[in-house]
């Protein structure tokens, strides 16, 4: 399978990072193609110019590449931390400017005049990891989880995932080296899971 796999940290010793090598390490040991992309490290502009709103507006090689790698792709994995709530500025600007109509969606006419949305992803399985240092009952109780509906209903499950799964890592800021073990050892689990051998081999 080609995975894609996207990080969003600015700072490359930060545990977000070590949970994108994680997965990527799993991933190719289970024999999967894997792109993974840094944004900041690549310097992705995450501001939609007002001439890429059109769906033939894309003149940026890059992100021609990170369409063609979501178009291909028959995973996704996504790695970012939990900012108010939100991803990072840089994450969102990626989706804008990546997740486009006629690459992820495109809308259907009914006859009521109605536009239906239709998911083009080629993937049919994602994986979300996120980091915070509010724990979890914060971000789900307090919050409403909002990363959750972003992702899973706003996002991909509207391209056409139909396997998301999403793990929370939190409070990173106290957490033990232990602590941060116990989590990479799920990233494993979680990927090998979701993206099995067999499914691989199957292809």
């Amino acid at each position: 399978m080609d995975i894609l796999l996207i990080v969003g940290h600015p700072n490359a010793d930060s545990f977000n990072h070590a949970i994108a090598r994680t997965a990527k390490e799993e991933l190719e040991a289970a024999g999967h193609t894997v792109h993974l992309h840094d944004l900041y490290a690549e310097g992705f502009d995450p501001v939609l110019p007002p001439e890429e709103i059109s769906r033939e507006g894309v003149s940026d090689p890059l992100v021609n590449r990170h369409c063609e790698e979501l178009r291909s792709a028959d995973g996704i994995v996504i790695v970012h931390p939990s900012w108010w709530g939100q991803p990072p500025a840089m994450v969102k600007g990626w989706v804008d400017r990546v997740f486009r109509a006629g690459v992820a969606y495109r809308f259907e006419a009914t006859s009521s005049g109605e536009g239906i949305p239709v998911g083009l992803l080629k993937a049919r399985k994602a994986v979300v990891f996120n980091t915070a240092n509010s724990t979890p009952k914060q971000e789900w109780g307090a919050l409403g989880d909002p990363l959750e509906s972003m992702w899973d209903n706003t996002v991909l499950g509207f391209c056409g995932i139909e396997d998301f799964r999403r793990k929370l890592y939190a409070p990173v800021i106290i957490s033990s080296d232990e602590q941060r073990r116990l989590w990479l050892a799920d990233v494993r689990e979680t990927v090998a899971e979701v993206f099995a051998p067999s499914t691989a081999s199957a292809r």
